[in-house]
């Protein structure tokens, strides 16, 4: 009795012991993987390939793989039972719905991806005859299927860390990686049903194997539909039961995990995969609501934080670099080979795909480069299949597929990729061979994205404008060229009055191009017609030609009577409300526009407030003080079409670039003799400043630069405008915010006008707080005061933002748009 205590003691002593070493090598692992990750940051590797880097050193130490050795088959289940936790996430993410609807451009350049990829992998299968002929159609689409997916995971979270996430080519890979992952997912777990069974064998075993398609299919089918059904009833139960701010009840996630996991694990009872189960289980579960997004935030942290180490340090113990033979030019056949079919396919797919939907050849092919990236899912079928059987390149026909039994997914490697087929109950097993071929390869498909990424910038960059259109570089004495938007008949006397105080001097020019934003619906859409050439397009639209008529014939009236120094030209920007900001950055472009102005999104009402306004245009005015190629000027009209015999304009300067731009255009206002120009500068009173004021300088000191700046330009302004008496000035000195508000209600009713910069005073105590109660933040803290309900409703606001130079930059916006 006693000897057997002492034998239990020492072996639990021993696993114990083992279990210790074991977490020190997964905290080391964890620990390295970060410090790699660091290293390669300044070559803006993504994460993943730090992790395969360190794999395959600390799975190739040998004492570690001595230790590995003793939980070979615990390293196993760990591995099925993560890439089914991915698998599962991987399919909730995606929108089954999508094969139904008109393909997007993404999808249709995922599907051009695939169908090349396809046509040229089945004919390479197909001449190099790995296999018979029995075998010769699974594998080919196998192989097809897998040499086409893109891991959409690892791709988004390249294309986002690398910040070019939000721009048009960015988004556009993004949604076709995910359709293309969804797509040959979804094929295999459909091929597994049909490519998965004995017809392919030889002998005594092929009706039954047809009986094992049929009852599969079946079971499949079932599941499949009764998840479809059952799941957004029981799903929307639990999100009704549990709102948002309230915790979520322990017994109903108990259930709703419990839900989830009996239906992926019924798989087993039909010979079906686990891991394929659970993609078709998440793929039928509803991508909304507050359940699912639980689950997709515990899963993918379980596996970011303790899953992808171990599976890393799995791939690496799998990929026995002893195996890996330099030497031999078939080892490099292998690993180029599927890698060269693969770039070779999603290239021709794009660029073809490109051509038809209009994309420059060189994004097209950038796309297809980003396109082939591999990840966790394919380097998890390369390793089974290295375990199963290796396939040797140009070997001698085998008359019959070696097998392994009937339960599990299982794959051929042939040319360093994954080769699936699956394992029947056929005959005796392969035998093991190392993964390092495939994970190399799979490895090469993932380095070169930054470098993709960086010529894309670049393009980008050459494309954008290396030159600043702010006012503030312009000659006076020069043509200012103005792109003035309206939405209706109701801008035009505003904007008319906006052409004569902008006319300059005598010396001086102007040339307004007046465009109608137009929304793009279906009835406008039926009678458009586009002309050969820039800004020809037209639209047959009765009620938009009346409009249009009335509203050149206003300013055609306006320029004949008394329009000397201004040029009057027409345009168009005819697009939906998503595109049309693009659409006015490229018109601006054309046109070398230096200030656009854009109508406030709402409108004044009967009783002189403002309505509520039109949304679509507001993101419109948003997106174009982003991304525009000049300057922009917002016009909050309350009354400022109306006749009278001396306008009254002040400027509020605070500091700041865009106080600097619009103290440039006053510049031009000033030389008209029916206006009357004041210049207001809000100064800290620094004999008020108590010790709050005196620890938010600390800000103000970082913003010396920007000062310099300031006081350099006000000085220059000062002796042309203001010594002469062509401006009056007057000097504000405040403490804090509320003395700034107080202010500003003393101007009601003494001015008709009031120009601010957008972000005036952005950075100064004079403002600081008053973001907090924002109602249109694209105003900035001056105009949205001076806009809001509770001043005068004769008070008209125009807001400018001075050009922001980006050509010269080291990066682009993340929203740059290039295709």
């Amino acid at each position: 009795m006693a000897i057997a205590i002492t034998q239990c003691s020492e072996k639990l002593g021993y696993l114990i012991l083992q279990l210790g070493k074991n977490f020190l090598v997964f905290m080391a692992m964890v620990v390295a993987c970060n410090g790699v990750h660091f290293l390669l940051k300044p070559c803006s590797q993504p994460r993943v390939t730090s992790d395969i880097i360190v794999g395959l050193i600390m799975g190739n130490i040998p004492f570690l793989r001595k230790l590995y050795d003793e939980f070979n088959s615990t390293f196993g289940f760990i591995m099925d039972f993560g890439m089914m936790c991915y698998m599962f996430v991987l399919g909730i993410e995606m929108d089954p719905y999508v094969l139904l609807k008109k393909p997007t451009k993404d999808a249709q350049i995922a599907y051009a991806g695939i169908l090349c990829t396809f046509i040229i992998s089945s004919s390479l299968t197909s001449l190099l005859r790995y296999f018979t002929v029995q075998s010769g159609l699974a594998v080919s689409i196998s192989l097809s299927a897998l040499l086409s997916s893109t891991a959409s995971p690892v791709l988004t979270r390249v294309i986002t860390s690398l910040k070019i996430g939000k721009s048009d080519i960015g988004s556009l890979v993004i949604g076709a990686g995910m359709h293309s992952d969804f797509l040959c997912s979804l094929l295999l777990s459909v091929g597994y049903i049909f490519l998965s069974s004995d017809i392919y064998c030889l002998g005594p075993k092929k009706d039954k194997a047809l009986m094992a398609v049929i009852t599969m299919s079946v079971a499949v089918l079932a599941q499949t539909l009764f998840t479809a059904v059952v799941s957004p009833v029981f799903m929307a139960w639990v999100n009704n039961e549990n709102p948002e701010g309230k915790p979520m009840k322990g017994s109903h996630l108990v259930l709703s995990i419990a839900f989830m996991v009996m239906i992926c694990a019924s798989s087993t009872l039909y010979n079906y995969s686990p891991v394929l189960s659970a993609f078709m289980t998440g793929i039928c579960l509803p991508r909304e609501g507050r359940l699912s997004k639980w689950v997709i935030t515990k899963i993918n942290y379980l596996l970011a934080t303790i899953f992808f180490p171990i599976f890393f340090l799995w791939m690496g113990y799998a990929a026995d670099m002893t195996k890996f033979n330099p030497g031999d030019p078939i080892t490099w056949i292998r690993l180029f080979l599927p890698v060269a079919v693969a770039v070779l396919g999603k290239v021709i797919g794009t660029l073809v795909a490109g051509a038809l939907l209009g994309f420059h050849w060189p994004e097209s092919i950038a796309v297809g480069l980003l396109l082939i990236t591999k990840g966790h899912f394919q380097i998890y079928l390369s390793i089974k299949a290295a375990s199963i059987f290796l396939i040797s390149l140009l070997s001698s026909p085998i008359n019959y597929l070696h097998c392994i039994n009937e339960s599990s997914i299982s794959l051929f490697v042939c040319p360093s990729l994954v080769l699936i087929t699956f394992q029947l109950n056929c005959g005796t097993s392969g035998t093991p061979s190392s993964a390092i071929v495939p994970v190399i390869a799979i490895f090469l498909t993932l380095v070169h994205a930054p470098i993709v990424v960086a010529h894309i910038i670049k393009r980008a960059r050459k494309r954008a404008p290396t030159h600043s259109n702010a006012l503030q570089l312009l000659d006076p004495l020069s043509e200012l060229r103005i792109l003035l938007c309206l939405h209706g008949l109701d801008n035009v006397p505003a904007s008319i009055n906006f052409m004569e105080i902008s006319r300059g001097s005598a010396d001086s020019s102007i040339l307004v191009y007046v465009a109608e934003i137009i929304e793009l619906t279906d009835q406008i859409a039926a009678t458009l017609e586009s002309g050969e050439g820039v800004h020809t397009t037209t639209i047959k639209d009765k009620q938009v030609i009346e409009m249009r008529e009335q509203i050149t014939s206003s300013f055609q009236a306006y320029v004949d009577r008394d329009g000397n120094g201004i040029t009057f030209k027409r345009s168009l920007a005819v697009s939906t409300i998503t595109s049309m900001a693009q659409n006015i950055c490229v018109l601006a472009e054309d046109l070398m526009i230096a200030l656009i102005i854009l109508p406030f999104h709402r409108y004044q009402r009967q009783d002189g407030k403002l309505d509520g306004g039109n949304p679509g245009f507001r993101y419109v005015n948003r997106k174009l003080l982003k991304s525009a190629p000049c300057s922009v000027g917002i016009l909050v009209n309350r009354g400022f079409g109306s006749v009278e015999p001396l306008l009254k304009v002040a400027i509020i300067f605070v500091g700041g670039r865009d106080d600097r731009e619009a103290l440039a255009y006053v510049g031009r206002v000033a030389w008209h003799s029916g206006v009357k120009v004041t210049v207001i500068r809000f100064l800290v009173d620094t004999t008020a400043e108590s010790s709050r004021l005196a620890a938010y300088r600390v800000t103000i000191t970082e913003q010396e630069e920007e000062m310099g700046l300031d006081d350099e330009c006000f000085a220059q302004f000062y002796e042309r405008y203001i010594v002469g008496g062509r401006i009056s000035y007057m000097e504000k000195h405040l403490a804090n915010a509320s003395e700034t508000f107080s202010t500003l209600r003393s101007f009601d009713g003494q001015y008709s006008l009031v120009i601010v910069g957008r972000e005036g005073g952005a950075n100064s105590i004079l403002t600081k707080g008053m973001n907090d109660w924002q109602q249109c933040p694209e105003l900035g803290p001056i105009g949205d005061v001076l806009s809001g309900p509770d001043f005068s409703t004769s008070l008209s606001v125009l807001i400018i933002q001075q050009h922001k130079l980006r050509g010269e930059l080291d990066g682009l916006d993340e929203d740059f748009s290039i295709m």
